[in-house]
């Protein structure tokens, strides 16, 4: 398993700080957030986010994220397609062989919106793997649909298509309707992604992504999801994800240096890296 950060442990700093400071932490991975990286594009090339990966040794993982893919229509749906494709070809044009997918169920549904949604996240795989990126997709706690890992498991197994597969996010395992049986559903050929953290003293009916902190120093479970990845032989990435605002505060570096201690410490690996200057 690769230890990896994502770019939202740091939203209050620079995308050139992010890279840098990842990298001084020891970091080998990154997770891409897309808005972010879009932001640095409007004034700099692709080539330069690829160039400044390659000096730093750090390799871009991972993409967060696509959403209103699965249920839009009409113009929304125009839309959240046109924009899909671009960032396709963006992540084409990096190497970046991951897109993780949020699903749009936020109210009630149809049996026609399931048909729709079905053969929507098929759609958005071919157009994915003509690219050679492969989609990800996050059961969401919080949604009316995809609530948990049982479900979304079984809806990319309806799906059929061999560039869909799951996002595991402990955040949404923990505070919603999953069960650590429902790891039996997870394998190495469905699981494309992990997003790790943890929360301390919140109900998980009540637990926010703001509650977010470094995995190992709350209540969630996740020695269970981590043996389980290590018992299915996962060699993927392995995403420190903490949408939390005191931790954007950290200077970048820092943050690298304790996620990536945090990381290692919950997946059992015992010694660090060497910074890449």
């Amino acid at each position: 398993m690769i230890p990896c950060l994502s770019q939202v442990c740091s939203l209050g700093s620079s995308f050139e700080d992010d890279l840098d400071g990842y990298a001084d932490g020891a970091c080998p991975a990154l997770e891409l957030w897309l808005t972010k990286l879009e932001d640095y594009l409007a004034s700099h090339p692709p080539s330069e986010v690829l160039s400044r990966a390659v000096d730093r040794g750090l390799t871009l993982a991972c993409a967060t994220y696509q959403g209103g893919l699965l249920l839009s229509q009409g113009a929304a749906r125009q839309e959240a397609w046109s924009q899909f494709q671009r960032r396709l070809d963006l992540l084409a044009q990096l190497a970046v062989p991951v897109l993780v997918v949020a699903p749009d169920f936020l109210g009630p549904f149809t049996q026609t919106d399931l048909e729709r949604a079905l053969l929507s996240l098929r759609q958005a795989g071919e157009l994915a793997a003509q690219r050679r990126v492969r989609l990800a997709l996050e059961f969401h706690s919080r949604g009316t649909f995809l609530t948990n890992l049982e479900t979304a498991a079984g809806f990319i197994q309806s799906v059929n298509h061999p560039a869909v597969g799951l996002c595991l996010d402990s955040f949404h395992f923990a505070t919603g309707p999953s069960k650590t049986e429902d790891l039996a559903w997870v394998n190495a050929d469905n699981l494309f992604h992990v997003q790790l953290c943890d929360v301390a003293d919140r109900p998980r009916e009540l637990a926010t992504d703001a509650d977010r902190i470094l995995p190992g120093e709350g209540d969630f479970p996740l020695p269970p999801l981590i043996e389980h990845l290590r018992k299915i032989g996962y060699s993927g990435c392995v995403s420190l994800e903490l949408l939390n605002p005191q931790f954007w505060q950290i200077p970048p570096q820092s943050l690298g240096e304790i996620g990536m201690t945090s990381l290692r410490i919950a997946l059992g690996q015992a010694s660090g890296g060497t910074a890449t200057r």
